[in-house]
């Protein structure tokens, strides 16, 4: 993966800057495209941030963090080859990058615990993509 953006919504705040923390400590290189603190904002113009940096590049991957991880999903997936995929646990997780080569995760802070939300997004960088049959679908999206 070249590089990670990262960005949230107000209710997702707290927890993109725990996922943040568990990038730094693994020397993990990312981007964040805000916001900066928890003052309310509108999640589309964050899911729209992250979409257009990862679509420049299909090495780029983003993680998206909303309070139910939906209304991020829904706005990244407006954009042409933009794969968002919903996660809620380890196989959806693990399936959205084998099966769908998704390039983005969105998460539910308010769905989620710390614990998993980590687990997911370790699991989302460091599973590849199936290709074979699978290339054939994600094609036709």
């Amino acid at each position: 993966m070249k590089k990670i953006f990262i960005s949230s919504d107000h209710a997702g705040f707290r927890l993109k800057e725990t996922i943040k923390n568990y990038l730094r400590k693994r020397k993990i290189k990312f981007e964040d495209l805000g916001p900066m603190n928890d003052s309310s904002v509108d999640y589309p113009d964050y899911a729209h941030k992250v979409a257009r940096k990862v679509k420049l590049n299909k090495s780029n991957v983003g993680i998206l963090v909303c309070g139910s991880g939906t209304g991020m999903n829904i706005a990244a997936n407006k954009h042409k080859n933009i794969r968002a995929a919903q996660c809620f646990n380890l196989k959806s997780t693990k399936l959205s990058r084998l099966h769908n080569d998704a390039n983005i995760i969105t998460l539910g802070s308010r769905l989620l615990t710390k614990k998993n939300a980590l687990k997911f997004v370790n699991v989302f960088l460091n599973t590849k993509f199936d290709g074979g049959r699978h290339l054939r679908r994600v094609k036709k999206i």
